[in-house]
Order: structure tokens, then C-alpha cells, then sequence
């Protein structure tokens, strides 16, 4: 009985989080991180764009760079696409 209900949890919250990532996939102003760098106190991440495939760099503070890893989902807040 336990082996069910643990089977039926994990079910659950594997559903979950593809779902989650794949709503971030067809969001517009999310995409993949596919390099990053600094430059004149620029802490830049250059991002593919999921929709359009577009790759653009952005600046962000330290702690938000520090944070992102090149090739890991991402989202712009204050765009819509690039």
C-alpha cells in the first residue's frame, strides 16, 4: 500500500514540474543561457530566445549573474520578446 501511494506522489510531482518547465519553453521572454561574461561592469548574459530562437545579451546585477548558469532556463521580466 505505501509502494502505491509513494508511486502516486512522485507521479504527481514529476507531472508538476514538466508541466512547470514547459510553460517556461513557450514563454516568450524566457530562453536558454548560452554564455555569459563581463564587461566595463557589465555582468552580461547572452540568452536564446525560446519563441524566436534570437540570441541578445542583458546586463544584471552580480548577485543575479553569480546565480545563472550557461545552459539553464532563464526569464527577462521587463521583456516581452527579442
Amino acid at each position: 500500500m505505501q509502494k502505491i501511494i509513494f508511486s502516486i506522489f512522485l507521479f504527481a510531482v514529476l507531472s508538476c514540474t514538466k508541466e512547470k518547465a514547459a510553460q517556461q519553453q513557450n514563454q516568450c521572454n524566457c530562453g536558454t543561457i548560452a554564455n555569459d561574461g563581463i564587461d566595463n561592469g557589465c555582468y552580461w548574459l547572452e540568452i536564446r530566445n525560446n519563441c524566436s530562437g534570437n540570441k541578445k545579451k542583458f546586463c544584471f546585477d552580480q548577485d543575479i549573474w553569480l546565480n545563472a548558469q550557461v545552459g539553464t532556463n532563464f526569464c527577462v521580466t521587463n521583456q516581452q520578446q527579442w
